[in-house]
């Protein structure tokens, strides 16, 4: 299999997607290691503006050294404050906007940064490590409840409760603060396990949605793309799990209708228009880019446009 540290998932298509100006103004969201970026850059002319953001600090170090390019300028932040970082540069707005979500490839390969449970590392999880808990800091703290509760909601996990009560049980004896310490104690607190998954995979997955706090990043970002976004402008957003997903799936769905009419309200005429137009059906990964890249397997693309008034 191909070395996928810096492998940008649905690359061409994503670009693609964004109908690209020559002289158009575009967003980058998460920069990551600039796949998307340098193609976006590519087809830009002399003219053409990106923006990019990326907490991660290591992200912002690589665009300093092999970004290069006057028309390029990068965040060190998230995307929630694009509105802010696009207005001081005085724009007044952007022709499209792509958000490759979740944790990238150079992230989960590096030991060091714990995201990953087949690499034995320190406990840490964050997207930026300048700043904020991380995921062995909220462990020696959290409350049962608060646990379970994250497990359930951001790793769909059926047995939240036990692998909480195993954590409580664990770290009453010693700290845990590495990757295959928590790895060990939730396969020991899980009762049945899955033969085709891991049992640490949901609870890794909740833990790093939770204290990135990735799901609420995604709903602040779509909501300001409306405002942000120029007639015709384009959001693309790249997905990797079901609950990212649904956030995006739900809301290009919902903007691109009109306000909720009440039942027996009769309506004249056509029925109102939202701001955004659903440009095709949710776009998965070829098996070409599946067998290249087993990550784009679980990759999907939501499309929408900026209505003309």
């Amino acid at each position: 299999m191909t070395n996928t540290s810096h492998y940008s998932v649905l690359l061409s298509e994503s670009v693609e997607a964004l109908a690209i100006k020559a002289d158009g103004v575009y967003v980058d969201g998460t920069f990551g290691r600039g796949g998307h970026s340098r193609k976006i850059l590519d087809q830009l002319g002399p003219k053409g503006r990106l923006i990019a953001f990326d907490k991660d600090p290591q992200a912002i170090d690589f665009a300093a050294t092999h970004f290069n390019d006057e028309r390029f300028y990068i965040h060190h932040g998230s995307f929630t404050e694009m509105s802010v970082v696009i207005a001081q540069l005085g724009l007044s707005g952007v022709d499209g906007i792509l958000l490759d979500l979740g944790v990238s490839s150079p992230q989960l390969d590096q030991a060091e940064r714990g995201f990953s449970f087949m690499k034995n590392g320190p406990l840490d999880m964050r997207m930026d490590t300048s700043r904020g808990q991380s995921a062995a800091d909220w462990l020696a703290v959290a409350e049962h409840g608060e646990m379970a509760s994250v497990f359930r909601r951001y790793g769909e996990e059926k047995f939240s409760g036990p692998i909480a009560s195993g954590i409580l049980r664990a770290r009453e004896k010693e700290a845990i603060t590495t990757t295959s310490q928590l790895a060990k104690v939730i396969e020991d607190s899980t009762p049945k396990k899955d033969r085709n998954k891991h049992p640490a995979t949901r609870v890794f997955q909740a833990i790093r949605i939770f204290v990135n706090n990735e799901l609420g990043d995604v709903e602040d970002v779509l909501e300001q793309s409306v405002n942000l976004l120029n007639f015709e402008g384009r959001l693309v957003v790249i997905s990797f799990h079901s609950l990212e997903d649904r956030i995006a799936k739900h809301f290009i769905r919902d903007k691109s209708k009109g306000k909720k009419i009440p039942k027996g309200v009769p309506v004249m005429g056509d029925a109102e228009l939202g701001p955004l137009a659903i440009e095709s059906k949710a776009i998965k990964a070829s098996t070409e880019e599946v067998a290249e890249n087993a990550r784009s397997r679980s990759a999907v693309m939501r499309v929408a446009s900026k209505r003309v008034e």
